[in-house]
C-alpha cells in the first residue's frame, strides 16, 4: 500500500485518507473484541484500542512514524535492508520510532549533517576497533558536539546484532517507562544492571539511572531548582542567591534534630545543606522553540490563522471577540502568526491522594491556543511552567513564586526570542501574550492578589 501519507501533516486530506485505507486494512485482523494494537505516536501498539479510538489518536497524535510495516496489523514483514546503512552495519528497525527524527527535532541547524554524517561516517561494530566518527575540521561548539555525540549513540547498536534499538533509543524509551510509572532512580538503577547482566557484554546500557540522565539531559528541556523561604517571602534567586536568611529571619535551609546534632560534632563531615523549600522553574522559552523546531508541530502552530475556518461559528479561542479585539490593537504581534498566543492555569491538589494527609501543591499551567483544539487540550501540548511546593497553598504569596515566569512573559512579549521555525526552515523572532488565565474562584483570587 501507499504509505507516503504517514509524512503528511495531519491536516492534510492525503493524510486523513490514508487513515480511513489503514483503518480498513487493519480491520481484517482484529481481535475478538474488536480491538487492534494503535499506532499512534502516544501508544507506539502499546495498546489495544477500538477502530473508533485508534481513527481519533491518529488524526490528534499522528501515526509512530517509525512504523513502515505494518507487521501488528497484517502485513508479511520484509527482509530487505537500508542500502545506505548496510555498508557499515545492519539497520536498525525503528519499530519504536524513528531516532533520527527527534534529534531534527532537537537540532534543527543540523538536520542537514545527520544524512551527511550517515553517508560519509563509517560507523564499526561494537567489536571493531577502528575510528568511530569522522569530525569536522574545525572543532564543534558545544551544541555541535552534542549533536555529534548524540548521533553517534543513535547509530550505535545496543548490543552487536541488535536490529530493534541503538544505544540512543534503548535509553530513551527505558528512561520514558521510568517515568510513566513513576520508578524511584533506585529500582531504575536496579533495572539497568540487570539488564546488562542478562544482555550480551557488549550491550551499550548506562550502568546507573545518573549516567542515564546525563545522556537525556542532552536532549533538553530540564528544569531549574530555586530555593524560597519557608514562609513564602522571597526567592534566594537572581542578586538574592546567595543570601542565607530571608528578611523574615527564616533560614535558607531546613532543620532538624539530626542536623542539630550533627553540627555539634565537630570529627564528622560536612554534609551538605537542604533547602527548606524549592520551587521547580521549567523554562519556557526553550518549550516555545520546540513547537517550531518539531516537524510533528511547527505547521500546527499556525493553524488559528492559516487552517481555520472563519465563518463566524465559535470553535475556538480564536473565533471569540477578545482575541480578534487584540489583534486589532496589536498589529505589529498578530502580523506574525507564528507569535504565540497562551493560556494559563493554577491550583493546589494533594499530590498523595490521601485526604488524611494536608498537602497542597501547585501546578503553574500553560496551554498553547495557536494549536487547533483537538491539539491544545490535549494534556501534550500542556505546558507545565512552575511547580510551586507545599504544604500549604501560597494563597496572595504566589505573586513571589511567579517571578521567574512573568519575567519570561515580559521578554517574549517586549523582545521575544529567536526561533527556527522547521516548517519554513527560516529563522523568526518569536513573541508570546499571555491571554488568559483559568482557574477556579480561590485560585483567581489568589492569581489576582
Amino acid at each position: 500500500m501507499d504509505k507516503s501519507w504517514m509524512k503528511k501533516s495531519r491536516l492534510s486530506r492525503d493524510y486523513m485518507q490514508g487513515i480511513k485505507e489503514f483503518l480498513e486494512f487493519a480491520s481484517h485482523n482484529v481481535s475478538n473484541d474488536r480491538t487492534i494494537s494503535c499506532p499512534c505516536m502516544r501508544c507506539v501498539n502499546s495498546y489495544m484500542l477500538t477502530l473508533e479510538v485508534v481513527h481519533d489518536h491518529l488524526v490528534s497524535y499522528g501515526i509512530s512514524p517509525g512504523y513502515n510495516c505494518w507487521y501488528l496489523h497484517g502485513e508479511i514483514m520484509s527482509a530487505t535492508t537500508s542500502s545506505r546503512t548496510s555498508q557499515s552495519h545492519e539497520e536498525i528497525r525503528p519499530e519504536y520510532g524513528d531516532i533520527r527524527d527527534m534529534l531534527r527535532d532537537v537540532f534543527p541547524m543540523h538536520t542537514q549533517n545527520i544524512d551527511e554524517y550517515a553517508e560519509e561516517s563509517n560507523l564499526p561494530e561494537p567489536s571493531d576497533q577502528g575510528p568511530s566518527m569522522q569530525r569536522p575540521q574545525e572543532d564543534p561548539n558545544e551544541e555541535a558536539q552534542k549533536f555529534y555525540d548524540l548521533l553517534k549513540d543513535a547509530e550505535k547498536p545496543l548490543y552487536e546484532g541488535c536490529k530493534n534499538f541503538s544505544k540512543l533509543s534503548a535509553i530513551v524509551h527505558l528512561y520514558h517507562l521510568k517515568c510513566l510509572n513513576g520508578w524511584s532512580n533506585h529500582s531504575f538503577t536496579m533495572l539497568l544492571q540487570i539488564l546488562r547482566d542478562m544482555l550480551p557484554s557488549d550491550a551499550n546500557l548506562p550502568k546507573a539511572s545518573y549516567d542515564a540522565k546525563k545522556i537525556i539531559k542532552d536532549l533538553g528541556l530540564g528544569y531549574e531548582k530555586i530555593h524560597a523561604c519557608p514562609n513564602d517571602c522571597m526567592l534566594f534567586w537572581k542578586e538574592h542567591a546567595n543570601d542565607e536568611v530571608c528578611h523574615c529571619g527564616a533560614s535558607r535551609w531546613a532543620t532538624n534534630e539530626n542536623d542539630l546534632q550533627h553540627n555539634m560534632s565537630t570529627s564528622s563531615k560536612k554534609r551538605k545543606k537542604k533547602a527548606a523549600k524549592v520551587l521547580r522553574w521549567f523554562p519556557l522559552k526553550p518549550r516555545l522553540q520546540r513547537l517550531f523546531m518539531s516537524s510533528k508541530t511547527a505547521a500546527s502552530m499556525k493553524w488559528h490563522a492559516e487552517g481555520r475556518t472563519n465563518d463566524g461559528i465559535m470553535r475556538h479561542p480564536a473565533d471569540s471577540m477578545a482575541w480578534k479585539t487584540f489583534d486589532s490593537q496589536y498589529v505589529d504581534f498578530s502580523f506574525d502568526s507564528r507569535n504565540v498566543r497562551l493560556g494559563l492555569a493554577a491550583d493546589g491538589f494533594n499530590p498523595y491522594g490521601n485526604m488524611s494527609t494536608s498537602y497542597s501543591i501547585w501546578p503553574v499551567i500553560l496551554v498553547p491556543y495557536n494549536l487547533p483544539p483537538w491539539m491544545c487540550m490535549k494534556r501534550s501540548s500542556f505546558i507545565l511552567s512552575l511547580l510551586i511546593p507545599g504544604p500549604s497553598s501560597p494563597s496572595n504569596d504566589i505573586d513571589v513564586y511567579m517571578q521567574p515566569l512573568v519575567e519570561e512573559l515580559k521578554e517574549l512579549w517586549d523582545v521575544g526570542v529567536q526561533t527556527y521555525d522547521i516548517s519554513s526552515k527560516e529563522n523568526f523572532q518569536m513573541r508570546a501574550a499571555l491571554m488568559w488565565t483559568i482557574n477556579d474562584f480561590p485560585a483567581y483570587g489568589d492569581l489576582s492578589g
